[in-house]
């Protein structure tokens, strides 16, 4: 399968710039994530994706939006696969509010508040990102899946971190991380 972390948001271009949160509830894209977002897709296009995953954060829906020209693609949102709360910018925004924005994607299946209450701790998001690689590994289709998702969980997933707008190839079935690196 594949991993891909969503494009620039807002939150992103001013956080590399100054290393403090800014304060950016569930940013969007920036131009430059827009862009990234669309190369994905485009260097993307031949790999037999037919299921994209997609965590409801308005940043990761609007990495997904290339995707959805794709022949024959699904797209699924997950908040199951969602970043580690660690700042304003992941508070999410309401499954009402998500369906207005992306009416082409289903909302109805998350809970009201689907990101985590406050921190959450390494551990959880370890737990998160164990529980999603399973069910990955037993399913038939993860060869055609994306997963368009977070720092974070990515790196829970695999022990890389990966840029904004970069993608890289996952077995679910392999070797879990020994060593996860969280200052990055």
């Amino acid at each position: 399968m594949f991993l891909l972390r969503h494009g620039q948001s807002y939150f992103n271009l001013h956080f590399t710039e100054t290393r403090r949160d800014p304060g950016i509830e569930d940013p969007e894209l920036t131009e430059l994530g827009h862009a990234q977002a669309k190369e994905a897709a485009r260097r993307l296009t031949d790999r037999g994706i037919r299921r994209v995953i997609v965590s409801p954060y308005m940043r990761a829906l609007q990495t997904a939006q290339p995707f959805l020209a794709l022949p024959g693609v699904k797209m699924e949102v997950m908040h199951e696969v969602r970043e580690r709360t660690a700042f304003v910018c992941d508070i999410g925004s309401s499954p009402a509010l998500l369906a207005g924005r992306f009416p082409h994607h289903e909302f109805g299946h998350l809970p009201e508040r689907w990101w985590h209450q406050d921190t959450e701790s390494e551990e959880e998001t370890v737990m998160r990102a164990e529980a999603f690689r399973k069910a990955m590994a037993g399913g038939p289709d993860h060869d055609s899946t994306l997963l368009v998702s977070h720092w974070g969980f990515i790196l829970a997933l695999t022990g890389y971190s990966v840029a904004n707008g970069e993608w890289i190839e996952f077995d679910p079935a392999g070797v879990r991380p020994e060593h996860i690196d969280w200052r990055h």
